[in-house]
């Protein structure tokens, strides 16, 4: 098993040969078998947790206990990758909130950091490596220039792309794969993790800030159609985590849709959202709407509804969205955002089951949950958690039940969802 690493407040982290490294699910803290544990993926980082002291495992007595050298470490894993267990840690009474980042458990072993996580979706759009610094400026320069009075473009190359490194933005800015075309300055929730607004009162910062206007249909199609006519696999994606809630604004949108189609038939339009408005995503479906993207912490109402705190909408709306985009043949995602300890409980996971059957739905992106795990089970009120299946029995048991439901990290390009969806599928 690996050791445990502390962080020694200064930026250095080490490992403690006297303790084994352990995951949390939950409240609770729990040894991770040894198949649970892959090397640290390309693309990941470590964090300290300031205010919190690591639990792990003592090498000599087998009993769990604190490391008091330094700060709990956790890491980020980087999309296409699903953690199994949180960072094992108990936090001092002054510890300031964590940062909107996802905490996986991390470890030490044979000069190589390991997390417990899994590999859930083959696709390479947004490896690390992939990205080239020298492509990425010049396409930006390129998109500045070539579109000078478009706001839209000026806000995926100056914010997303040049001050948030925001992957799509930069894939955008190299041609290729996925588009983002935020719209909606406002929401219509008030998700407690929103990554892009935070009242000024509240402990947790937004790691972006939202956009500020509301684009126009024409500022929408101008730079969406020479995408989806010359970048590989092309998506263009509505919703984006600049944005609020992009069905807000669906008449803009939909009439981009109108437009886009009339220029080209190519790649896929899709759209990621809360899914709170059925009649806007039905009448978006009627213009050539491919396929939706629907996130959500649980499929649970009473889970659902205190971390959303939605206005004007509520679950079941959501089940609605879904059904709507699979009644038109379209392709039907949930962003599920995967909390183990939460995500994997035998109550959440006889509620999924239902709502794969409700609604036929595709395909399952399973995403790390960016947020204070203390913090989180506190807003919304979970003092303890039931009988617990483990996030990868969860996975298996779902694919056994459903084999036709898809698992990923990404929306699918038309390509992959109308030819063999399983083949090994990755760009070059």
């Amino acid at each position: 098993m690996p050791y445990l690493l502390y962080s020694d407040g200064c930026g250095n982290i080490f490992e403690d040969t006297s303790l084994y490294a352990v995951g949390r699910a939950g409240w609770d803290a729990y040894p991770v078998e040894a198949e649970d544990w892959i090397e640290l993926p390309v693309g990941g980082n470590l964090y300290e947790l300031p205010g919190r002291r690591g639990i792990g495992i003592d090498v000599e007595t087998g009993d769990m206990r604190l490391c008091e050298k330094g700060w709990a470490v956790a890491a980020f894993i980087p999309p296409a990758h699903t953690g199994l267990f949180i960072a094992a840690y108990e936090t001092l009474p002054d510890a300031p909130t964590l940062p909107l980042f996802c905490y996986t458990a991390a470890g030490w072993q044979d000069e190589k950091f390991y997390v417990t996580a899994v590999r859930v979706e083959p696709d390479i759009r947004q490896e690390a490596e992939g990205y080239d610094e020298k492509e990425i400026k010049e396409g930006t320069k390129h998109l500045l220039s070539a579109y000078p009075h478009n706001r839209l473009v000026k806000h995926l190359m100056d914010n997303c792309c040049q001050t948030y490194t925001c992957p799509a933005a930069r894939n955008l800015s190299m041609g290729r794969w996925e588009c983002p075309v935020p719209t909606s300055p406002a929401c219509n929730a008030n998700c407690i993790g929103c990554i892009s607004f935070q009242p000024e009162e509240e402990t947790i910062v937004a790691t972006q800030d939202r956009l500020t206007f509301k684009p126009t249909a024409e500022e929408i199609v101008e730079f969406t159609v020479p995408h989806l006519i010359n970048a590989p696999y092309p998506i263009i994606s509505f919703g984006q985590g600049c944005e609020g809630e992009p069905l807000l604004m669906w008449e803009t949108i939909r009439e981009a849709i109108i437009q886009i189609r009339k220029h080209t038939p190519n790649g896929s339009i899709n759209i990621n959202t809360n899914g709170s408005k059925p009649d806007a995503v039905k009448a978006l479906c009627e213009v050539g709407l491919n396929s939706i993207r629907v996130s959500t912490n649980s499929a649970l109402k009473h889970i659902y509804t205190p971390y959303y705190r939605p206005n004007n909408y509520q679950f079941e709306d959501i089940i609605e969205s879904l059904k709507v985009v699979r009644s038109y043949g379209g392709w039907a995602s949930i962003n599920y955002f995967v909390f183990p300890g939460m995500t994997d409980t035998v109550e959440e996971y006889e509620a999924l089951r239902k709502l794969i059957k409700d609604t036929d739905l595709s395909m399952i992106q399973w995403r790390n949950f960016n947020i204070d795990p203390d913090w989180y089970l506190e807003q919304i009120n979970i003092p303890e958690v039931g009988e617990l299946l483990g996030v990868k029995q969860l996975q298996d048991l779902i694919k056994e039940e459903f084999p036709n439901v898809k698992y990923g990290y990404f929306n699918p390009p038309i390509e992959r969802i109308k030819g063999n969806f399983d083949k090994d599928y990755a760009h070059h």
